[in-house]
């Protein structure tokens, strides 16, 4: 009660309390004539020549889609496509030959503005949430999938099946599988005619955990109401969420149930079926118990064939094993022994070094490739898994990529056991992005150039460098710096510092088209600062800025700040700080700090989470 009572008392004291009604007229009233008060010091930016040049940046149809081959290998191309004309965009289709000549000829399959509008809410539009495909096992033809469409671009989204042969939707007259109301659903193909939906199947969110997730799991099959379905599965009503997936991996099949008690810690139970088993057996009448992985809490658990991998956020010596893996390390084992708890035979695709960390891989047919950073600068690694075992592969891309620039890789298709084939995308702060395909049996060496973006500012003038700042606790900090080649450390440059430090995300180089117009080729400097919450030196770089410890990310911003200015590069009066969302948290507290207040003479302060007892209110 006295909490309560203190918390009532401070909002009667809050001045702004009344911003909290975000869309309101008074809110909406305010803003506006903030705006003016702005504009009328500054000027108007929308009648600038800048402006009306980002404007065209923005809106040019030089983009590189994102395509995925469905259908194995002589399937289509599918990608999801926006612009000026389809505005909530299309679902469309194309063959690689197609796609490789001057002229492609691409196929509408959804067009998500021509949709009827939604009939619940006040959304007045469709945005599309992603598709989820049948898939029924090596050789089986990928006809059908489960389409996610949200009103109004909610967390909510509704559920309807399409038929990608034909090219339309199945109806529920037809036995089609539709969710017409919209809620924060899972739902997955287990086989043909049965699906594993998760939901707010009675609409008063007892199916639901705490935080608004799917709780329980329901087997649904063909042609019979979702009233029907039956319990599979349940979690606490304290978890995050629950779920449950089975599905084909290259001749083997698993199925999983989980808990993710928190953000970041789960509990894991697995049965081993087979092809058989899922096509003719529903998730309620198998017979095959699930047994729990015997795995830590915050380890993450998949499958590559008949091979457990294991990705590693805190130290573990497992059953069996002589030695302790460090947090960040990837871990493979075949399954069946890893339910036996024996990790004797254990091999390490990936360990972690002071430098180097694991950011993401990507798994084709027979490898699995691993996009590592060694001091924020991408290098790929390949692994072949060929008769049971793990074979570290030669790669004429096993060096690290130049500083400022990044190399993304993809499987070719959405299914990968399908091939060794894969997208490789190449960037960097200064350069254009291209798409090439290639292929991981010769470690990416061999490359097809597919697309170019064109050089939308002049970076000829330009440079990216790397630099290090030492944190308060002796941390070395690594930051990226744009700025022309020419420049003069007199202090009077004006400078443009970023940074996120936050949910282990990685701030990697990318192209921006408009910070090169509107500030590099200004003679602005941009500064990307890799502090610690992010992810650019795995899971304990993370870990470092939590909880008791967060105050460790604003020191980095700091003294990356101060690293800046004893190299002349500016001075307090020509250094802004930048960031949005937990980034704008980040800028927050620079504003408020005694050090960082006295670093910074601007700030942009962009959706920020800045009042964490409200926000979720808002």
């Amino acid at each position: 009660t006295n909490r309560a009572d203190t918390m009532a008392e401070a909002d009667q004291q809050d001045p702004h309390k009344w911003l909290e009604d975000v869309l309101g007229d008074e809110s909406m009233a305010w803003v506006k004539g903030k705006n003016a008060e702005c504009i009328a010091a500054i000027g108007d930016p929308t009648i600038t020549d800048t402006y009306k040049r980002i404007l065209t940046i923005l809106d040019s149809k030089d983009k590189i889609p994102n395509l995925f081959r469905i259908g194995g290998p002589s399937g289509m191309y599918y990608n999801f496509w926006q612009d000026d004309v389809h505005v909530e965009g299309i679902w469309r289709k194309i063959t690689l030959e197609s796609y490789k000549s001057a002229t492609p000829e691409w196929k509408t399959v959804i067009d998500v503005d021509a949709l009827e509008p939604p009939v619940c809410g006040t959304a007045k539009t469709w945005v599309w949430h992603g598709s989820t495909l049948l898939d029924e096992g090596p050789g089986a033809l990928c006809d059908r999938a489960i389409i996610a469409l949200s009103p109004g671009g909610s967390d909510a989204d509704t559920r309807r099946e399409f038929d990608l042969v034909k090219e339309c939707w199945v109806e529920p007259a037809d036995g089609g599988f539709a969710m017409p109301k919209a809620a924060k659903t899972q739902c997955a193909y287990r086989s043909r005619d049965e699906v594993l939906v998760g939901t707010d199947f009675d609409g008063d969110g007892k199916a639901l955990t705490d935080s608004g997730y799917p709780r329980v799991v329901k087997s649904w099959k063909r042609g019979t109401p979702i009233e029907s379905a039956v319990v599979v599965f349940e979690g606490e009503q304290t978890d995050v969420s629950v779920s449950q997936h089975a599905y084909h991996d290259r001749g083997f099949v698993h199925e999983f149930q989980r808990r993710n008690i928190t953000f970041w810690t789960k509990k894991v139970w697995y049965r081993k079926l087979t092809a058989e088993n899922l096509n003719t057996v529903s998730a309620d009448a198998e017979a095959a118990p699930f047994k729990e992985v015997a795995i830590q809490p915050d380890a993450r658990l998949s499958t590559f064939a008949d091979a457990a991998m294991l990705t590693l956020r805190s130290d573990w010596n497992p059953p069996g094993s002589p030695t302790t893996f460090k947090a960040g390390s990837l871990l493979s084992v075949p399954m069946d022994k890893a339910m036996q708890g024996d990790w004797s035979a254990v091999v390490a695709l990936f360990e972690p070094t002071p430098a180097k960390s694991l950011v993401r891989r990507t798994e084709t047919r027979d490898f699995v490739i691993l996009k590592t950073l060694q001091d924020v600068c991408t290098v790929l690694e390949f692994w072949k898994y060929e008769d049971g075992s793990w074979v570290k592969q030669g790669s004429g891309t096993s060096e690290a990529v130049a500083v400022g620039e990044d190399v993304d890789v993809e499987c070719l298709a959405r299914v990968a056991e399908e091939t060794n084939e894969v997208w490789i995308t190449r960037g960097g702060y200064l350069v254009p992005d291209t798409q090439e395909i290639s292929n991981a049996e010769n470690g990416c060496t061999v490359t097809e150039k597919l697309r170019s973006k064109p050089a939308m500012f002049d970076a000829t003038r330009l440079i990216v460098e790397q630099n290090f700042a030492t944190s308060p606790d002796g941390t070395k900090i690594p930051y990226f710096v744009m700025r022309r080649k020419d420049l003069v450390f007199d202090g009077s440059n004006p400078t443009l510092l970023n940074a996120y430090g936050g949910f282990e995300i990685s701030m990697l180089p990318r192209y921006s088209a408009v910070e090169g117009a509107g500030w590099l080729e200004k003679g602005g400097v941009k500064v990307i600062a890799n502090i610690r919450g992010g992810g650019e030196y795995g899971p304990t770089w993370h870990q470092a800025a939590l909880k008791e410890n967060r105050y460790k990310c604003y020191e980095d911003m700091e003294a990356v700040a101060s690293d800046l200015l004893s190299r002349r590069m500016c001075t307090p009066a020509t250094l802004a700080c930048i960031g949005g969302s937990n980034g704008g948290l980040l800028v927050g507290n620079m504003l408020t700090r005694p050090l960082a207040s006295s670093l910074f003479g601007a700030a942009v302060c962009q959706v920020p989470l800045l009042d964490m007892k409200a926000y979720s209110k808002l």
